[in-house]
């Protein structure tokens, strides 16, 4: 029976403990305080020659109910010959993180912020990150600003990048507007206060439309992997709740793919060497050619997104509740993403998820810290100024860059699996629908539907495969390994 009473155990230590296992220095190295009280001493934003005074705009942001490191705005106008021109704005964190400070040598060792689902382990100090470099709403900001224009065939085009300053009217989040551009939920507050701001967001919503439907006709994959976070309760994990991708979610995935296209353009036309974002083509195509077969799908044998992405939208017609499962396996066959030095007389090896040739990551530069050396790149040649890295220190940073990020994805793996046992501990004994996901020589493993967790079979199932569906009983969690076990 289900229980109002948490199961205790310390996922905030666990965390720790496996940040550090996983090669992470979850605290700031001494210096830190120096520099930040230093940053903190002049907060006034010097606004370098050639700068844009963009804050008459109406400039608002979508993320996460809980994000608090706020990346990127947004806004939109609509052109007389039937074009939208979008600029995104990216907080400017290089201003205040100088190459080569300690706070700098941190977020190069880490490469990234880690977000364990009890706790956040910043690449920066907060303070920067959730403060003074935080595109917040209702302050004045530095920005590089990216700006392209949409056709109505959603091809993007005269892309270009200049610093600005910029102000955050609205702070917004994905759940709410989501279901109010679908049309399947009320307009936020902010949203339904303001018809200009509502006007804003579905021109927004019309631009990355018409650039997601060019996407997947050229082979772009509509992938649907499950995400889930916590509901905490006193600092206790109490619930699993599942993260649905929206309009909203779409809005700013489409936005932030065509402006790292955009700064991955300006540094193939101007000669500079990069770090870029790849996913390459599958080596085991052979093998998601199988998966494709098994479910009565036809594959060419030589690789082909649009080709994938045709398969993956039929099945999703078909099987939803399977989908998230099929796409997993998708995802893990083409192989992860990595960083990778281009130099300037190269070809990226592009991005074969997302069907783009050129891509890089520039948007996110107060959480990843390939997107803060990507501005420094853009900064420089902007200034007309030598580049401060070397092609060297960039093929350096991409291999870290890398490294930390599979990392990271093992630390958040550990942690859903751990808060997931957490939260189970007090439901033993109670049945769930459920779902077999896989089926190997260690055992049978399953997913439950509501919660959204993966758990193994150690009574009975013998003969099921994947795909098959089944009631399962929880006999047993460990939190500290991870563990959920059922029983048919």
């Amino acid at each position: 029976m289900h229980t109002a009473h948490p199961f205790h155990f310390n996922l905030v230590a666990a965390a720790h403990a496996t940040m550090i296992e996983h090669g992470f220095q979850p605290e700031f190295p001494v210096g830190t305080d120096t520099e930040l009280a230093a940053i903190q001493a002049h907060p006034d934003i010097a606004a370098v020659p050639g700068t844009v005074d963009l804050r008459a705009l109406l400039w608002s942001s979508i993320d996460n109910d809980t994000s608090k490191d706020l990346d990127q705005i947004e806004w939109a106008e609509r052109l007389p010959d039937g074009r939208i021109r979008v600029l995104i704005g990216v907080a400017d964190v290089d201003a205040r993180v100088t190459r080569g400070t300690v706070i700098d040598g941190h977020a190069r060792s880490e490469t990234t912020s880690v977000y364990t689902g009890v706790k956040v382990f910043p690449m920066l100090p907060t303070e920067l990150s959730e403060g003074i470099t935080s595109l917040n709403e209702g302050e004045d900001r530095m920005a590089l600003v990216v700006e392209f224009k949409v056709d109505e065939d959603g091809v993007v085009s005269e892309g270009k990048a200049f610093r600005a300053l910029v102000h955050n009217r609205m702070q917004l989040a994905y759940p709410s507007v989501g279901a109010w551009l679908a049309g399947t939920g009320p307009a936020p507050p902010k949203v339904a206060a303001s018809a200009e701001l509502a006007a804003q967001l579905k021109l927004q919503d019309e631009a990355a439309q018409r650039m997601l439907d060019s996407r997947y006709q050229h082979g772009a994959l509509d992938l649907e992997t499950i995400e889930t976070r916590p509901i905490m309760l006193a600092e206790e994990a109490v619930e699993i709740a599942r993260l649905e991708k929206n309009r909203a979610t779409s809005l700013i995935e489409e936005f932030m793919v065509a402006a790292n296209g955009v700064i991955a353009r300006i540094f193939d036309t101007s000669n500079v060497a990069s770090i870029r974002r790849v996913v390459r083509t599958p080596k085991r195509w052979d093998r998601i050619v199988e998966v494709a077969a098994k479910l009565g799908g036809t594959l060419p044998a030589t690789p082909d997104s649009k080709a994938l992405n045709d398969f993956l939208l039929a099945q999703k017609q078909k099987d939803p509740d399977r989908f998230p499962d099929l796409s997993l396996a998708v995802v893990k066959l083409m192989g992860p993403g990595e960083y990778v030095l281009v130099k300037p007389d190269e070809v990226s090896p592009g991005h074969f998820g997302l069907a783009v040739q050129d891509y890089t990551h520039s948007t996110a530069p107060n959480r990843r810290f390939p997107d803060m050396v990507t501005q420094r790149l853009l900064k420089a040649w902007l200034a007309r100024a030598q580049q401060p890295y070397s092609e060297g220190d960039l093929s350096a940073i991409a291999e870290r860059c890398t490294e930390m990020e599979n990392a990271a994805r093992k630390v958040e793996r550990e942690m859903q699996k751990r808060i997931a046992a957490v939260v189970l501990h007090p439901r033993i004994g109670q049945s769930f629908r459920a779902v077999v996901t896989g089926v190997n020589n260690y055992g049978t493993f399953v997913r439950t539907f509501d919660p959204h967790v993966e758990g193994m079979l150690v009574r009975g199932g013998k003969g099921l495969d994947v795909g098959d569906r089944l009631t399962v009983t929880l006999i047993a969690t460990d939190p500290e390994r991870g563990f959920i076990d059922f029983a048919v």
